[in-house]
């Protein structure tokens, strides 16, 4: 039953990382400090997902739905 589950949620991880291929987050990070005085600024940085990645968790969800209903 817990790989019919875990082979649901990769399934799902690697379909949502295919659609959206890569998000962005934004971070404060600090750019000069002088003594006891700081300067920061917020920095969007951006993670791209391999599609290589995505097909991975997708055959192995199979696998393990696969496995699952096979028990």
């Amino acid at each position: 039953m817990k790989a019919l589950v875990v082979g649901l949620v990769l399934l799902a991880l690697g379909g949502v990382g295919l659609v959206y291929k890569g998000f962005s987050y934004e971070s404060k990070e600090t750019v000069a400090k002088i003594g006891s005085l700081e300067a920061s600024a917020e920095v969007t940085k951006e993670v791209q997902i391999p599609q290589a990645v995505s097909i991975v968790l997708m055959v192995v969800g199979a696998g393990l739905v696969f496995v699952g209903f096979k028990k």
